[in-house]
């Protein structure tokens, strides 16, 4: 019998495949940001997922952040900082980009950020 239970929540934890979109961006701050200025970049993408519905959570504290320097110069510096927004579905997603919610946060982001990737993942 525990044997059939332990199968079954195996099968129950196996088949939930989320419908949200995962927004995953790895980046480099510029030289000489600082802590308050990449603090209040932060705290600006607390406010724009606070106005805008779609977003469903925020992680904004990267425990470890891997990789090797973005572009392939030997005075590049590696990837400092990382985070995640999860939006409720693709639409959410494609209707963030170019949103008030969205440019309010990039006038504080885009200035201090050197270079960023930006992955988004669903199932």
């Amino acid at each position: 019998f525990l044997t059939l239970m332990i199968f079954a929540g195996a099968a129950v934890f196996a088949a939930e495949k989320p419908r949200s979109v995962i927004h995953v961006v790895t980046l480099r701050w510029k030289e000489g940001a600082t802590k308050e200025q990449i603090d209040g970049a932060l705290k600006a993408l607390e406010n724009a997922a606070s106005k805008y519905p779609g977003i469903t959570r925020l992680w904004l504290r990267p425990i470890s952040v891997q990789g090797a320097p973005i572009g392939k110069c030997e005075e590049c510096r590696p990837v400092t900082h990382a985070f995640v927004m999860e939006f409720e579905s693709e639409d959410a997603l494609k209707n963030y980009r170019n949103s008030a919610a969205q440019k309010a946060f990039y006038e504080v982001y885009i200035p201090l950020r050197e270079e960023s990737r930006t992955h988004d993942i669903s199932n």
